[in-house]
C-alpha cells in the first residue's frame, strides 16, 4: 500500500492526543507541525534566558510520538518541585526543556537539538517546529485593545478578533514541504488562538495551506476554552480559522453524551459544551464518538481518534 503523509498541526496536550491516536496507523508517515509562540512556565523562563525557541509543545508532541514509554520519556516530563514558588536555579523546570536547550547550545540549532531527542525516544513520524524564530503572538480584542504574549492572551475578559505577529516570520523549510506532499492535513485538538493559529497565520505556511492537494480537517474542540472560545459554536471555530486565512474540508464534532457531572464540573471553570448551531455548511460534518470521562475530565479518546482518522484516510468520510 502507498504510504500515505499526515500533517498535524497545532500545539499542546490536544496536539499530543491526536499523534497517539494515529501513530500505529500502518503504511503512514506522521509529521507534527509545532507552536513555539508559547511564552509561559519552564518554556517561556528559558525562552527569555537563552533566546531560543519554546520547547514545551514539541516535548509533549515527542513524548506522544514515541515508540513506546521508557525511562528517558519519563525522565523527559519530570519536573522539578517549586514548593516556595521561587522559579529560581532549575526549580519549576521541565527536564526535556533543559536537556532540549542543553542541546540547542551544544549543536548549535534548535532544529537539530529536537532531532536528536527525536531519534532518542525512536519517534515515529517528524516533529517540526513551524519556525525556528523566538517569536511573541498578539491578539487584537474586539473592542480593540491589543494583548502581547500567548501566556497572557487567555486571561482577557473579552473576546478575539485575531491574532498575529509584529514581525516578519518565516516557516521552516520542512514545514512547507510537509504541507505541500500530506495526503491528510488535521488542525486541533486544542487551544484554537493560542496552539493552531501560531502555526498558521506564518505567510510561507498559509500559502502551502492554500495551494496543497491534501484534505484538510479540522478535530473541533468539545468545549470551549474560557479567555479563548467562550460561547464558540462549531461554526464559530471554522469562522475564527477562515478569518486567519485558512479553509477546511471537514469538521469532525465529538457527539457523544456528556455525563451531567462532568458538565457541572466544567461550567465552574466557565467552559461549556460546544455544539452544532446550523444545519448546512460547505464542508463536510464528521459526527463520532470521540470523548472519554476518566476522573470528571472531558477528553478525546485515543481509540475514537484512531478510528475516524483511518476512515478518512480510506475515503469513508
Amino acid at each position: 500500500m502507498k504510504m500515505r503523509n499526515v500533517v498535524v498541526i497545532g500545539g499542546g496536550h490536544g496536539q499530543a492526543q491526536i499523534c497517539r491516536g494515529i501513530k500505529n496507523i500502518a503504511d503512514t508517515h506522521i509529521s507534527a507541525i509545532v507552536t513555539v509562540a508559547d511564552d509561559g512556565g519552564s518554556t517561556g523562563r528559558l525562552r527569555r534566558q537563552f533566546n531560543i525557541p519554546a520547547m514545551g509543545d514539541i516535548r509533549n508532541v515527542m513524548l506522544a510520538l514515541a515508540d513506546h514509554e521508557s525511562i528517558m520519556s519519563s525522565l523527559m516530563n519530570y519536573r522539578f518541585d517549586d514548593p516556595n514558588g521561587t522559579e529560581t536555579d532549575v526549580a519549576g523546570h521541565n527536564l526535556g526543556n533543559l536537556i532540549l536547550t542543553a542541546l540547542t547550545q551544544q549543536s548549535g540549532s534548535f532544529f537539530d537539538a529536537v532531532k536528536i531527542i527525536d531519534d532518542v525516544l525512536n519517534v515515529r513520524g517528524e516533529i517540526i517546529p513551524s519556525t525556528t524564530q523566538v517569536i511573541t503572538l498578539y491578539a487584537r480584542m474586539e473592542d480593540g485593545v491589543i494583548v502581547a504574549g500567548e501566556a497572557n492572551i487567555p486571561h482577557i475578559d473579552n473576546h478575539i478578533e485575531r491574532v498575529f505577529y509584529t514581525e516578519d516570520v518565516h516557516a521552516t523549510p520542512e514545514a512547507v514541504k510537509a504541507i505541500e506532499d500530506a495526503d491528510l492535513i488535521i488542525f486541533g485538538i486544542g487551544s484554537l488562538y493560542t496552539s493552531i493559529m501560531p502555526n498558521v497565520i506564518i505567510p510561507e505556511i498559509g500559502d502551502a495551506l492554500h495551494h496543497t492537494h491534501g484534505r484538510k480537517v479540522y478535530f473541533c474542540n468539545a468545549m470551549s476554552q474560557p479567555g479563548e472560545t467562550d460561547g464558540y459554536s462549531v461554526e464559530d471555530h471554522v469562522d475564527a480559522l477562515k478569518r486567519h486565512g485558512v479553509s477546511v474540508d471537514a469538521v469532525v464534532v465529538a457527539d457523544d453524551h456528556i455525563p451531567e457531572a462532568n458538565r457541572a464540573r466544567y461550567s465552574r471553570q466557565h467552559s461549556y459544551p460546544v455544539c452544532l448551531r446550523e444545519c448546512k455548511h460547505d464542508y463536510d460534518i464528521i459526527c463520532r464518538h470521540l470523548l472519554s470521562f476518566d476522573d470528571g475530565l472531558i477528553r478525546h479518546d485515543v481509540k475514537g481518534i484512531h478510528d475516524v482518522t483511518k476512515d478518512l484516510l480510506k475515503g469513508k468520510v
